[in-house]
């Protein structure tokens, strides 16, 4: 640490500000608690003195304080700050911190707790944390399962280089969040002024010549490769790294329903779908690039095909199980690794017979986009001549609207979810993200992503019960306050229809289908949802019509570039 002139009043919450400082956050995600007075005590000296220091976001649920870290992150890959409430706090938002952990989104969250719970010197901590806000253990225990790290800071001196080193371990693959508990005492303690030093890029690994050449030769000699990816879209420069890859190999790339953002373009003749169970008897040789888990069951493994696991960690340490196959592994950063694999292309081609079957593979995969394009054009006209508002009308919809716009799609959907990314077809970086984790966060995670990217339109589409998960007015205040317009796509079939299609495939010919009682899964007694933003000042809309689709999201594009958020509840028929 360096020494520097402490200023009079300095205490843990300087230390704090200063470290998220050092460590480039721009932002300080707060859902508030009373443990945070010194935090905010710093920003106003340090906004009245001119100081940098992040900017501070008050929001009003934990969830969505958490979730539009998520979402910022997701553009920016790099660490923010999120400040909760003592154990408490940190439990009611541990879903999305998983899912910010499952989507790979860098941050690090902190709460708090009392060592001395008033029996000690010094500012009375409150009756509180004696009698309500403590767990035993700490919550930095509590974050233990959905973190990639989590610690306590004991003392004032080591608090801000623990910041930075949580930052540190958080922006490194497996990108995640870090949880830190700082203590309500260590807080009010007075700081000496040793600021941490600035966190500086993590960087970047690569795969040896010695293992990237014979995985070439493998590539050069398979007869039928397929890529199955989940992640890759999520790496700095992957999603071209990805596609020059294939592009030079001719190598179909399948993104399964597991896959968590766009990581190739669906528009690309080499876009092979969601679906691998084709290639699982097929294909010779599997590149499995950034994919967690390809296989369900997990046992189910290929029948010929040799495996080849590109992925800088291909063993997440969070993930209770895990079946990949391997025959081969390289660890390297995913880019660069792919980028070296498309330059050996160019090698290999030189051989008359090599460079005939790499471009055999190519007509194959273009006869069968063609086929699953036309799929798609069939069921779009079959949408537009059905009674009633059809899911896929809805996403074929958006896509047109959302033409030449570059805008951003956040789904957070389950049964509509192979709809959306079926007939919305992305095909650029950065411009579709799943859901991670649990339902309730995508309208946080979709103003987190607006905050990183306010020159693009961004659109969430939700279920409607995911919908009711979510922390709806908290996420309405937080796009009102902080001028962060989105379209909300309501695909409202009135039912939890993921338990309900569970319940029958449990039992087929159970009691509930012979009388038709159905629990846990009727949304008919909801209100109108669109109604919760009217409040609000935001643009409503429920559709039921098929014919009075296309000019309601015409109108809550415009409300949205104009600066309101909009939000579109549209009765679907299934």
């Amino acid at each position: 640490m360096t020494d520097t002139q402490n200023k009079p009043g300095a205490d843990g919450g300087d230390a704090v500000v200063s470290a998220f400082t050092a460590a480039g956050a721009d932002y300080l995600f707060c859902s508030s608690g009373s443990e945070w007075a010194p935090v905010w005590e710093s920003l106003a000296r340090r906004h009245r003195d001119g100081d940098a220091a992040p900017e501070y976001l008050d929001l009003t649920h934990e969830t969505v304080a958490v979730g539009m870290a998520t979402g910022y992150a997701l553009l920016t890959r790099r660490p923010q700050g999120v400040l909760l409430h003592a154990a408490p706090g940190l439990l009611q938002g541990s879903m999305a911190v998983h899912g910010a952990l499952l989507a790979g989104a860098p941050m690090v969250v902190a709460s708090s707790e009392s060592t001395t719970y008033g029996d000690g010197p010094g500012p009375d901590p409150g009756g509180q944390w004696y009698r309500n806000l403590s767990v035993v253990g700490g919550p930095h225990h509590v974050a233990q399962p959905f973190t990639k790290w989590a610690n306590e800071a004991a003392s004032i001196h080591t608090l801000p280089t623990m910041i930075t080193r949580a930052a540190e371990l958080a922006w490194r693959a497996p990108a995640g969040p870090a949880y830190l508990n700082i203590p309500l005492e260590i807080l009010l303690e007075e700081w000496d002024g040793r600021e941490a030093k600035p966190v500086v890029r993590p960087g970047s690994t690569h795969s040896s010549p010695e293992e990237v050449d014979p995985v070439a030769r493998m590539i050069r000699e398979a007869r039928n490769p397929v890529i199955v990816t989940e992640t890759a879209g999520r790496e700095a420069g992957g999603f071209e790294a990805l596609v020059a890859f294939a592009e030079a190999w001719n190598i179909p790339v399948v993104e399964p329903d597991s896959a968590v953002c766009g990581n190739f373009p669906r528009t690309h003749p080499l876009h092979a779908g969601s679906d691998i169970g084709p290639w699982m008897d097929e294909a010779d040789l599997i590149l499995l690039v950034n994919c967690r888990a390809p296989f369900y069951p997990p046992s189910r493994r290929p029948s010929k095909a040799q495996i080849v696991v590109i992925d800088q960690v291909p063993q997440r340490p969070h993930i209770v199980y895990q079946a990949l196959f391997a025959d081969v592994y390289l660890e390297g950063n995913v880019a660069n690794t792919l980028r070296q694999l498309a330059k050996r292309a160019k090698v290999v081609e030189t051989g008359a017979a090599a460079g005939t079957a790499i471009a055999a593979r190519r007509p194959a995969q273009e006869e069968r986009h063609a086929a699953e394009q036309s799929a798609i054009a069939r069921a779009e006209a079959k949408a537009g001549q059905s009674e009633g508002v059809d899911p896929v009308l809805v996403a074929a919809t958006l896509r047109k609207l959302l033409a030449g716009q570059d805008g951003i799609v956040v789904d957070e959907t389950i049964t509509h979810s192979r709809v959306v990314k079926r007939h919305l077809r992305t095909a650029a970086p950065d411009s579709y993200f799943y859901v991670q984790g649990g339902l309730g966060q995508g309208i946080a995670v979709a103003l987190g992503v607006k905050l990183a990217a306010k020159e693009r339109p961004v659109v969430l589409t939700v279920g409607d019960g995911a919908f009711t998960y979510n922390p709806v007015i908290p996420s309405y205040d937080a796009a009102k306050t902080y001028d962060l317009p989105v379209l909300i796509v309501v695909f409202n079939n009135r039912v939890y229809k993921s338990m309900n299609l569970n319940h029958r495939r449990f039992y087929p010919d159970g009691a509930a289908a012979e009388t038709g009682e159905w629990l846990g899964t009727d949304l008919h007694r909801l209100p109108r949802l669109a109604a919760f933003a009217e409040p609000f000042g935001m643009h409503t809309e429920t559709v039921d019509a098929a014919d009075a689709l296309a000019p309601a999201l015409e109108r809550a594009l415009k409300a949205v570039a104009e600066g309101t958020t909009a939000v579109v509840d549209v009765l679907v028929t299934r």
